[in-house]
């Protein structure tokens, strides 16, 4: 029976550009997390967190994943705090084999935009700030089914590994 792939990491991990070219290839849905939550409230997840902050935003990111876990097997990227909230990986791992996009705090802030909006990632030093977000994060991150290191590997080997990993161990 297929399963959800749900990827989990550090913003700038690769979830969005790997979800994308995985769901493509098994012909599936993918769901940006943070996409749908913009679409369906009208707003950038900035502008939610910084009016409403970022406790109600986790709520409404849960009710997201919660939802998007019920429809039909897809590829499902949340944003990279999801995963360190009380609960989400266990709700999600009954239906998902969840995926562990491992990178160095380094080049998650390489490959993050230079005008990247994410509030969580305004900082005087993005390299502190990503280093804190891991420290915080790792110990929920490495509780995935699978860990996929991405540094120094293309677009192309990462995704081949995926697939993989969605055959091999949620009935692709």
């Amino acid at each position: 029976m297929k399963r959800h792939l749900v990827l989990i990491g550090l913003p700038g991990a690769g979830k969005s550009t790997v979800g994308g070219k995985v769901s493509a290839e098994l012909d599936t849905q993918f769901v940006d997390l943070d996409g749908r939550i913009e679409r369906r409230s009208g707003m950038p997840v900035a502008k939610i967190i910084n009016e409403f902050g970022e406790a109600r935003f986790r709520q409404i990111e849960g009710d997201a994943m919660r939802e998007a876990l019920t429809e039909e097997p897809r590829v499902i990227s949340p944003g990279g705090g999801w995963a360190a909230q009380p609960g989400a990986l266990d709700e999600a791992r009954a239906r998902s084999l969840i995926i562990y996009l491992k990178t160095l705090v380094t080049t998650a802030v390489d490959r993050l935009d230079a005008f990247d909006t994410r509030p969580l990632m305004a900082a005087q030093d993005p390299i502190a700030r990503m280093r804190s977000l891991l420290q915080e994060r790792e110990p929920f991150y490495s509780q995935a089914d699978c860990i996929v290191k991405t540094d120094r590997r293309t677009v192309e080997d990462v995704v081949e590994e995926v697939l993989g990993l969605a055959r091999q161990k949620a009935g692709w």
